[in-house]
C-alpha cells in the first residue's frame, strides 16, 4: 500500500473532514472512495472512446434517432 501526501486549502480540508464525519468514515477512507469513483469514471470514458473509435457513425445516429422518437411518443 502506498502513502500519498497532498496539499489542500484549509477550507477544503475542513469540508472533507465534515463530509467524512457525516458518512461515519475517516478522511482516508473518504479519499479512497472518491478516488475509486474517479477511476471508474475514467475507465468508462476510456472504454467509450475506444468503442466510439471503432463504431459506425451512421448506425449510432440511427440509434439515437430511434431513441428520440421512442421518448417523444
Amino acid at each position: 500500500m502506498a502513502t500519498l501526501t497532498i496539499r489542500l486549502p484549509d477550507d477544503k480540508h475542513d469540508r472533507l473532514k465534515e463530509l467524512a464525519k457525516r458518512r461515519n468514515i475517516s478522511v482516508n477512507k473518504l479519499i479512497e472512495e472518491l478516488s475509486t469513483i474517479a477511476l471508474a469514471e475514467f475507465d468508462a470514458e476510456t472504454r467509450f472512446r475506444a468503442m466510439a473509435a471503432k463504431g459506425n457513425v451512421e448506425a449510432g445516429q440511427d440509434l439515437l434517432d430511434r431513441l428520440d422518437r421512442e421518448l417523444l411518443e
